[in-house]
């Protein structure tokens, strides 16, 4: 398994676990309103996000958290970078763009 299927089998057990914390009926429900979103075109699907997110920084994922805002839904995404810094990277889950990225010595974890 190379780096980028690793980077998203590990967001999606981040994701998977998430909805398990949830009670069994509102997870089902979260799961299937998610799935409808993505597949209806009003979110961008994780993969893709986690995909451009790797393309452009080095580091491994730690944590993917699906946030709903009053108005928005965002991708929390948090990575560790080569030399230990720890970064959060925002996305607005409708668009895939990235909003925010916030943590310690970000440019240096950027590909050339």
């Amino acid at each position: 398994m190379n780096a980028c299927n690793r980077l998203l089998a590990a967001g999606v057990v981040v994701l998977g676990m998430a909805l398990v914390s949830l009670s069994t009926a509102a997870a089902e429900d979260d799961w299937h309103s998610l799935h409808d979103a993505v597949r209806d075109g009003r979110l961008v699907a994780l993969p893709g996000v986690l995909d451009w997110l790797q393309q452009r920084y080095a580091g491994q994922v730690l944590e993917v958290e699906l946030e709903h805002e009053a108005s928005s839904i965002r991708y929390d995404i948090e990575m560790i970078g080569p030399d230990g810094q720890l970064v959060e990277f925002i996305f607005d889950a409708a668009t895939g763009e990235l909003v925010d990225s916030r943590g310690q010595d970000i440019d240096a974890m950027k590909r050339r």
